[in-house]
């Protein structure tokens, strides 16, 4: 069994990148999640709100994120910190500290995607501060991340998107990417769900260890085409994940776990990767 993808998004809802290797940390992989935007009133905004989020590039170079899209020229943003009074930001019901990166970004913004990016800006997770996990779902321990919706690693398997596609063209439905679902890792596995059963994963040496915390449960994002920006399906694939009732004790629909790193901070993880799961109860 063996790691397929590794997908970082910098920033939060915007296009992802595809890497070979990365550097894994408490709070998830390398540069994940670590930008975000928000609106007047300090709040994330992702691709719920505006879909065209999508259509954003996102690139990393040594020295610089850089932003492209059809409409603009690109934009460099420096990785070094920008200077700056700390913001209050919010995710969800959870308030962090950020830096907010320079007004060129918001202006940027506009001219790629028009008015209805008006009032948005960039801040960066300011590296002092911690933002704790839910401790429901950690057996005791502790476990932070930046930007992401709850958790610093999200895995999913081929073998449930295999079986999820089966069920989307027997119902006359069109099948759907892995992209859909934004996963930071994905291992290969014949059998759908085998994930719901990991209590951990291990890579093979023992270089490093994810503990599966919680099942990811699924928004409107999954309908959203990750080139595009266009919504296919309104309903799918969510309906047809429904009525698969992966997770028959959980309301909605659910695909993929949440993780967090056990051991192995500052290890390199690698596509191509043996992993070795322990099973829940084992």
């Amino acid at each position: 069994m063996k790691i397929t993808q590794l997908n970082i998004y910098p920033v939060k809802s915007l296009k992802g990148i595809s890497v070979n290797q990365s550097v894994l940390e408490e709070h998830g992989l390398a540069w994940d999640r670590r930008w975000m935007l928000v609106d007047a009133q300090q709040r994330f905004v992702t691709q719920r709100q505006l879909p065209a989020l999508a259509t954003i590039e996102v690139a990393l170079t040594d020295e610089h994120l850089m932003l492209s899209h059809p409409n603009v020229s690109p934009l460099n943003i420096p990785l070094t910190e920008p200077a700056g009074n700390l913001r209050l930001v919010s995710v969800w019901n959870d308030h962090c500290k950020a830096l907010p990166e320079s007004e060129e970004v918001s202006r940027w913004l506009v001219d790629a995607l028009g008015e209805q990016a008006q009032g948005l800006s960039l801040v960066r997770f300011a590296s002092e501060f911690k933002r704790a996990v839910e401790a429901d779902f950690l057996d005791g321990g502790a476990a932070h991340t930046y930007f992401a919706d709850g958790y610093p690693f999200l895995i999913t398997t081929t073998g449930s998107l295999d079986t999820l596609n089966r069920a989307l063209l027997d119902s006359g439905q069109s099948a759907v990417p892995m992209n859909r679902f934004r996963p930071n890792i994905v291992i290969a596995s014949d059998q759908a769900w085998a994930e719901d059963r990991w209590s951990s994963l291990s890579e093979q040496n023992g270089a490093f260890q994810l503990a599966l915390r919680k099942p990811c449960q699924r928004c409107k994002i999954t309908t959203i085409d990750q080139q595009t920006a266009a919504v296919p399906e309104p309903a799918e694939p969510l309906k047809t994940l429904l009525a698969l009732n992966t997770q028959p004790a959980l309301k909605g629909a659910h695909f993929g776990q949440n993780a967090t790193l056990l051991s192995g901070v500052e290890s390199i993880i690698r596509v191509g990767d043996a992993m070795e799961p322990t099973l829940r109860g084992v």
